[in-house]
């Protein structure tokens, strides 16, 4: 069949998008431009900084090679601390987010009110960024890793809690209707029809979490909120350079690690 018998035969083309969805796609990709444009001119960026940027990234990546490897030594301590402040600040999160997770999905909230309460507990969690909790747990505790860890759990009490609540709107309400049938109270129908239902959603998201605490407890330091952070922060003002890569080298090597471990719970609960 010819070309011309086959448009005669089948007039009708096939396309994607309507003409009026194209337009919109249009629309959207020249608006995202438009904002990216005004954005960049708000700014106010100095390009000319741009010009020699290569030639000072690799000048900075010569005064970090070769790493001053004996320095190691004096981080090991720092580092375990590092660990440990996103560990007791995961933990402590399991145990706040938990139930304010429960208060804050509407099919186990008791009422509006402490929905309410719920929800802007989550969202103020996570409004502030963890550095900044870093700040504010400094000036209540102190320098020191006490501040850190209360710092870790602030912020990722709003992080579990959501993506929990939000898995508990959406169980099977058949399973928890029937426990209610059978005259079962209010914890009961908690602990035998919900909780089991978003069990691998918990054990996940709390991983996850703690995966994600492993890399931001490692600048906590720069607010004196305990870890290696501080090191790193007194070796860049020193520009001690063959140090700051050893911390780097070190500091990716124990977020690898916390991502294997994370992808591996994460896919044995799954």
């Amino acid at each position: 069949m010819t070309r011309e018998e086959h448009a005669r035969k089948y007039p009708e083309v096939w396309k994607r998008f309507t003409p009026r969805e194209t337009l919109v796609r249009y629309a959207w990709f020249i608006g995202i431009i438009f904002v990216a444009a005004w954005s960049l001119k708000r700014l106010e960026i100095p390009w000319f900084y741009f010009l020699d940027a290569h030639e000072q990234a690799a000048d900075l990546v010569t005064r970090m090679v070769p790493p001053y490897w004996e320095f190691f030594a004096d981080i090991t301590g720092p580092l375990i601390e590092t660990i440990h402040i996103a560990t007791l600040g995961t933990a402590i999160t399991v145990f706040v987010a938990l139930p304010i997770a429960f208060i804050s999905a509407r099919n186990t909230t008791p009422n509006a009110a402490t929905w309410l309460i719920g929800r802007f507990i989550l969202v103020t969690s996570r409004s502030v960024n963890t550095v900044v909790w870093g700040l504010i747990f400094v000036a209540i505790f102190g320098p020191g890793p006490m501040a850190g860890i209360w710092s870790i759990a602030a912020r990722s009490i709003g992080f579990v809690g959501k993506l929990i609540a939000e898995s508990i709107e959406e169980i099977d309400r058949g399973t928890t209707e029937a426990i209610e049938a059978t005259g079962a109270s209010r914890l009961q129908v908690l602990l035998i029809g919900v909780i089991p239902q978003v069990l691998p959603v918990i054990y996940g998201t709390i991983v996850y979490r703690w995966d994600i605490n492993i890399r931001e407890s490692t600048v906590l330091g720069f607010v004196g909120a305990g870890g290696i952070g501080i090191m790193l922060y007194s070796s860049i003002n020193q520009f001690a350079w063959h140090e700051v890569s050893v911390m780097l080298i070190a500091v990716f090597g124990i977020v690898l690690i916390s991502e294997l471990v994370s992808a591996t719970v994460r896919k044995r609960i799954t």
